[in-house]
């Protein structure tokens, strides 16, 4: 299933105990279908010292949810919308947001350079 949420998009939670909380995508698991957001779905852990001298306590994180339960964040709209796919005219694949019809760019760190 090709995810249309990727790392580092806003995105808001759509149902369940943490409705209406925005946050950013830190992790995509996508052969589990789930993203892990930042702020959202806190859990926590007790762990036991491992080694003398070494303090065991709580440790809190960010479990992950399923993808169906987040939408991106359009920056036009400023709410959370369904996303769609389409082609620009120099060939590059997009997502764009299905109410306004706005390009959501993607994050740096996937741009890829052009080579001209």
């Amino acid at each position: 299933m090709a995810a249309r949420v990727v790392k580092n998009d806003t995105v808001v939670v759509v149902t369940g105990r943490d409705r209406g909380t925005e946050g950013k995508v830190t992790r995509v698991l996508v052969d589990q279908g789930r993203v892990v957001v930042e702020g959202v779905n806190t859990r926590i852990r007790h762990v036991k010292a491992k080694q003398p001298g070494q303090p065991a306590g709580r440790v809190e994180f960010f479990a992950p949810v399923a993808v169906s339960n987040v939408a991106v964040v359009c920056p036009s709209c400023k709410r959370g919308v369904r996303l769609g796919a389409k082609f620009l005219a120099d060939g590059t694949k997009v997502r764009v947001c299905r109410s306004c019809g706005d390009v959501i760019e993607k994050p740096e760190w996937q741009k890829v350079p052009s080579n001209g």
